[in-house]
């Protein structure tokens, strides 16, 4: 079992291992208002072999410079947050209208068979019903019945269910729903090509949800990586240059297609491009994400 350690025994650590502190009290400071274990996540990138058990830091690494990286990262997932929702929002009402339009306002969308399942997963409808017994909004209880199964909620409008999914429910419901009919109706009601539109919306989600809880996004790749129509990665690399298919910039050139085509907010990664130093540590972190063992000295 490791240790606890104090604030100050924690940067004492930190100075052993060869990092460079010019202020220590500033970095106790730091590190009890951040999370020792959050702010190891950023420093091993900058150790000599930490998979190995060698934690020293590279020769003339600095507390400032992993602050730095530390701190653009924490303001990114900032940025992030408001773009995702508003194609968070644009989802749900496309999907509730694509719904409406083709299958009625209630029932239908609430059928078992509505949704073509993976055996190894909860079922959709069960994903669906848990968040809606879930709510204690208003517009959800008055049409709840005493009925336990999916009848609880037969005359809910789909308009007002997808307010109270979560994004998860909703890219499932996006991906199954209709066999498979569903997600191609969504991708033009919204303006983007049906190819791997729902992969693309679980990116979305997965990006949505490590921005919400605070996690790493630099040297992140992205387990849910969508596939990026082609020409959309070709645009979005001749603004910000080259970057993996499961790196976050892959994910943000995705958001951006959705954002611009729909007309629903201006593009991000323009600003961020304009933002920061395309050779920086930080950029090639989101556009070529790699794990600590890839960096070895």
């Amino acid at each position: 079992m490791k240790p606890s350690l104090s604030w100050d025994q924690q940067v004492a650590l930190l100075v052993e291992r060869g990092l460079s502190i010019s202020d220590e009290a500033m970095c106790a400071a730091f590190l009890a208002a951040n999370n020792y274990y959050r702010f190891s996540g950023y420093t091993r990138y900058f150790q000599i072999a930490p998979h190995e058990g060698d934690d020293r830091y590279r020769p003339g690494t600095t507390f400032d410079e992993i602050r730095a990286v530390y701190e653009a990262d924490e303001a990114m997932r900032a940025e992030l947050v408001r773009p995702l929702a508003c194609v968070e929002l644009l989802l749900r009402t496309h999907t509730a209208h694509v719904i409406a339009q083709t299958y009625g306002p209630s029932g239908r969308y609430l059928e078992e068979d509505f949704y073509t399942d993976v055996s190894e997963r909860d079922p959709t409808i069960e994903v669906c019903l848990r968040d809606l017994k879930r709510s204690k909004e208003r517009h959800i209880l008055r049409y709840r019945t005493d009925v336990d199964n999916s009848s609880s909620f037969a005359e809910l409008p789909v308009w007002s269910a997808v307010e109270a999914w979560s994004f998860g429910t909703l890219s499932k419901c996006i991906e199954r729903g209709a066999q498979g009919a569903l997600a191609d109706a969504v991708a033009t009601s919204i303006g983007v090509a049906k190819g791997g539109f729902p992969y693309r919306v679980r990116a979305l989600v997965y990006l949505r949800n490590r921005c919400a809880h605070h996690s790493r996004i630099w040297h992140h790749s992205v387990i849910d990586a969508g596939p990026t129509p082609n020409n959309v990665r070709v645009r979005a690399k001749k603004k910000a240059g080259q970057f993996g298919p499961r790196s976050i910039l892959d994910v943000v050139a995705s958001l951006d297609d959705m954002l611009v085509r729909s007309k629903t907010a201006d593009p991000l990664l323009p600003g961020l491009v304009q933002r920061h130093d395309g050779g920086s540590a930080f950029w090639q972190g989101l556009s070529h994400p790699q794990n600590p063992v890839d960096r070895r000295l």
